[in-house]
C-alpha cells in the first residue's frame, strides 16, 4: 500500500489506516482484524483512551505487541472517564495529559506513542498549557509527535500558529466537505489531515442503496437528497466502486495524510484496503464528484 509523510514528521503512514473504535470488545475477533490489517499493508492504527473505557487500547496493545516496529501507533487524550464510568469530562490540562499518557502506554504495552492527539478542544482551553504538556512528552521520548482531533476552525488556527502539531484529524468525506475550506491554510503550515468518517457511516460504500441507512439523512442532506445523490455518485466513474471513489476522493488532496475508515468485519477491512490501493481519480472525475455534492462550511467556532 502507498504511504504518505505525516506533516513534517518522519512518520510515513499507509494511505488507508484503521480506525480502531469499531473493533468491538471480543478479543479474538479484534486481534484477528488488526493482524489482517497489518498483513494487508495498513501500518497506521488509530485508537483512543476514550474507546470502551480503555479496552480498545488494551486490545490494540495485545494485537501489535509482537510487531510493534511495523506500526505507526496513534492514540488520543483529553476525555477523562468518571470513576463510575457513566460518562466523561473534558480535561486538557498538563497534569491530566501527563498522567493519562502513562495509562495509555500501559494498556498499549509499549514505551512510546508515535502520534499522541488531543481528542477535541475548545478555544476556552488553556491551549499553551496543553502544548507545553505535549512538548515535554516529546522531550522525554514518550511520544514522537503530536496532533489534534478537531473540526473547530478557531481551535485549529490556534494550534497551527502556536504548536508543532503534525496532523489534524477531521471528519471528511464526499458528503462532508467542510474541511476543504481550510486545506490551503493547513498545507501552508506543513500539517497533514487525517480523514475520519471517509465513508460517511457506510453511505459511501459499494453495498446496495436499499441496505444503507438514509432515513435520518446525513448532516445537511435529507433522506430524499441522499437517495438522489448516491446513485449519481456511483455512476461518475465506472472504473471505481463507490468505496474506491469515496476513499480516493479524500486522497486526491495531498494535504490528506491518511484516511481511517473503521471496520467491524473482515470483509469491510479488505474492501477498504483494496479501495485505498485503487487507481487515482482523474481530475475530471474529481471535479464531477464535487459538482454533485455540497460544499458546506463550518458555521460555528470560527
Amino acid at each position: 500500500m502507498r504511504k504518505r509523510q505525516l506533516g513534517k514528521s518522519d512518520l510515513f503512514v499507509s494511505e488507508v489506516g484503521l480506525g480502531c473504535m469499531s473493533l468491538g470488545t471480543e478479543e479474538k475477533h479484534a486481534l484477528s482484524l488488526v493482524d489482517r490489517a497489518i498483513n494487508l499493508g495498513i501500518n497506521y492504527l488509530d485508537t483512543a483512551d476514550l474507546y470502551d473505557a480503555g479496552v480498545n487500547e488494551e486490545l490494540v496493545g495485545k494485537a501489535i505487541k509482537h510487531r510493534r516496529n511495523e506500526i505507526i501507533l496513534a492514540t488520543k487524550v483529553g476525555n477523562k472517564w468518571k470513576e463510575d464510568k457513566t460518562g466523561w469530562t473534558w480535561d486538557p490540562s498538563k497534569a491530566y495529559i501527563k498522567t493519562a499518557v502513562k495509562d495509555s502506554l500501559r494498556r498499549l504495552q509499549t514505551d512510546y506513542i508515535d502520534l499522541y492527539q488531543l481528542h477535541g478542544g475548545t478555544i476556552e482551553d488553556h491551549i499553551d498549557e496543553t502544548i507545553e504538556a505535549f512538548e515535554e512528552l516529546k522531550q522525554e521520548g514518550v511520544i514522537r509527535y503530536y496532533g489534534i482531533s478537531s473540526i473547530r476552525p478557531n481551535v485549529i488556527k490556534e494550534y497551527l500558529s502556536k504548536s508543532n502539531i503534525v496532523s489534524i484529524m477531521m471528519q471528511y468525506s464526499l458528503l462532508d466537505r467542510r474541511p476543504e475550506e481550510w486545506f490551503s491554510t493547513i498545507k501552508e503550515h506543513n500539517v497533514s489531515v487525517i480523514a475520519r468518517g471517509p465513508l460517511a457511516k457506510g453511505l459511501l460504500t459499494k453495498k446496495p442503496l436499499g441496505e444503507k441507512s438514509t432515513s435520518k439523512g446525513y448532516l445537511t442532506y435529507s433522506e430524499a437528497e441522499l437517495k438522489n445523490v448516491l446513485p449519481m455518485l456511483e455512476q461518475v466513474d465506472s472504473n471505481h466502486t463507490m468505496t474506491e471513489l469515496a476513499l480516493q476522493y479524500c486522497l486526491h488532496q495531498d494535504v490528506v495524510g491518511t484516511v481511517i475508515p473503521g471496520a467491524s468485519k473482515l470483509e469491510q477491512l479488505i474492501e477498504n484496503a483494496e479501495a485505498g490501493s485503487a487507481g487515482r481519480l482523474s481530475q475530471q472525475t474529481y471535479e464531477d464528484l464535487q459538482t454533485l455534492t455540497k460544499f458546506d462550511k463550518y458555521e460555528q467556532h470560527r
